[in-house]
């Protein structure tokens, strides 16, 4: 079964530590992606920025880091051109699939580079950046992170988040709520005029975790016609774990199909993007995940979660 990771971080570590995207030891690289049955990769360009740069000695500013990732991805996808080649909307996933070759979708984790300005986001469309996670972990000019402080959680966009999610839908990018803050979240489900995504999201009920999603906002997004990529992060799939196991990720599926319906569930990785160990190991156990997905599930609802939902929800949003 083909699937779609919605979800990894994976070019950091090309950029910082020098890997290779072909054949490494990080938790992806194409070689056991190939092997693994992936489909499409939704490859993000993480902004470090306040403490997250410190910790990972990062001091060129958002837009120069940006740039400089942008050169590694293009670099790997070049050297790597018989494996992998960038998919801009879902008819070049199927084509790169045809030509036997793994699709790459470009993403932003921080909009902290679009800098309040509208015209960043036509930039972004031009280099190729098909969705943005308008936040990380701090505020920024679209709006707030998700926070423990309940106060803090109900903090919305700010105007120019508004505006930006309209014209995000107008140029064809998508919009990504995982890390935003609950009042942003209902201001992107008020505005959007498109499905938006929680590219690497769990369940609140599951794990009472701010970075998660609660049934209400589960629902509304299944009703948007929006996806939930279940990631594997230890402490979001089980509070307090550094552990993840495979009945975790799939119980945080189920509860997403029960709740929002089969159509919102979807994969986000995450890989190489969190610390802790998960039972699979890396993309190379995706078959076993999915093999455990087809005891809860019906064959055609796994092809759904797989990949049917993400190219749906792609077709929706991108521009052909």
């Amino acid at each position: 079964m083909r699937y779609i990771d919605l979800h990894c971080d994976t070019i950091m570590k090309c950029y910082l530590d020098g890997i290779s995207l072909r054949a490494n030891d990080a938790q992806i690289d194409l070689v056991r992606s190939v092997d693994s049955g992936l489909l499409a990769q939704c490859i993000a360009i993480f902004v470090p920025t306040n403490d997250a740069a410190n910790t990972h000695g990062v001091t060129l500013p958002p837009d120069e880091y940006f740039y400089a990732c942008l050169e590694v991805y293009k670099r790997e996808l070049e050297e790597n051109r018989d494996l992998i080649a960038p998919a801009m909307c879902v008819q070049d996933i199927l084509d790169n699939a045809d030509t036997g070759r793994l699709s790459s979708i470009l993403t932003l984790e921080d909009g902290v580079f679009v800098d309040g300005k509208l015209d960043r986001l036509d930039e972004l469309y031009a280099l190729g950046v098909r969705l943005i996670s308008l936040t990380w972990n701090y505020e920024n000019c679209f709006g707030f992170p998700q926070s423990e402080d309940p106060d803090a959680m109900k903090l919305g966009l700010k105007p120019f988040g508004i505006e930006a999610v309209r014209h995000m839908n107008s140029l064809g990018i998508a919009v990504d709520v995982s890390h935003l803050s609950d009042g942003g979240f209902d201001d992107v489900a008020r505005h959007s005029q498109k499905p938006f995504a929680a590219s690497h999201s769990c369940c609140r009920t599951l794990s009472d975790m701010g970075r998660n999603l609660t049934d209400s906002q589960l629902r509304t997004l299944g009703e948007k016609g929006g996806v939930c990529g279940i990631n594997f992060v230890p402490r979001f799939n089980e509070k307090g774990s550094e552990y993840t196991k495979t009945e975790s990720v799939i119980r945080h599926i189920r509860h997403v199909a029960d709740v929002a319906g089969v159509d919102a569930a979807a994969f986000g990785s995450d890989f190489d993007g969190f610390t802790g160990e998960i039972e699979f190991g890396d993309c190379s156990g995706m078959p076993g995940v999915i093999d455990e997905l087809c005891k809860v599930f019906r064959e055609s609802e796994v092809e759904k979660i797989c990949k049917g939902n993400a190219l749906r929800f792609l077709s929706d949003v991108l521009k052909g």
